[in-house]
């Protein structure tokens, strides 16, 4: 049966992730707070108003939901100037190869990211028209670690569940392809996602010919 490979943007096709960082960090300073390399690690793969929502909790500061709102799109706005530098340089090792291998055996490819901006993010690096399907924040009602995101990419590609292959770098991602009864390599650390089924540390490292579901 053909397989489906489903893919994150952030730390899995290419690194945007310093970008949320410093436009969260600038946010939080405004709450007199310190965002730290730990807090930017609890909210790789969370929505925005999510992000937003562990932030402020973080800093025991409460705002209106007028200012959350607003605040969610300054964020994004100073997050849309950085991400304007982007260009192919940005991919992360091995996509190139796997993107390659991918459409040599004729395996759908889908994007399952939280990110509001992806599409605008796949424009920058050249990707957005080698996949079948792209599916974001923009069209899901629950973000990860709930795997709608992922059953929608799985439903766009026509490719059952179980016989999807997913590529997620955070904790609440790999839950996510676990929930949805999909097939989760992690892209990292095995001690930083223990409940992936396989780790590694590229795109590129992955073996077309030996995994089996």
């Amino acid at each position: 049966m053909k397989k489906g490979l489903i893919l994150d943007l952030d730390g899995v096709i290419c690194d945007t992730a310093k970008f949320h960082f410093e436009a969260w960090k600038h946010l939080a300073a405004e709450y007199h707070y310190s965002l730290t390399e730990a807090d930017n690690e609890a909210l790789k793969g969370v929505s925005r108003a999510d992000s937003l929502t562990f932030i402020l909790k973080q800093a025991n500061h409460s705002i209106s939901p007028e200012q959350f709102t607003s605040d969610l799109n300054r964020k994004n706005k100073w997050y849309l100037s950085l991400v304007e530098e982007m260009d192919q340089s940005f991919l992360l090792h091995g996509v190139f190869d796997f993107f390659s291998k991918a459409k040599e055996l004729n395996m759908p490819l889908a994007l399952g990211s939280a990110s509001k901006n992806a599409k605008l993010v796949l424009e920058k690096v050249g990707l957005l028209n080698h996949f079948n399907a792209i599916v974001d924040a923009n069209l899901v009602t629950n973000g990860k670690p709930n795997p709608e995101t992922f059953l929608k990419a799985a439903e766009l590609i026509n490719i059952p569940p179980n016989q999807c292959i997913v590529f997620e770098d955070s904790v609440s991602g790999i839950e996510a392809a676990i929930s949805g009864n999909m097939y989760a390599v992690g892209i990292g650390n095995a001690s930083d996602l223990p409940k992936a089924n396989i780790c590694i540390p590229d795109l590129g490292k992955f073996d077309f010919n030996t995994l089996t579901l």
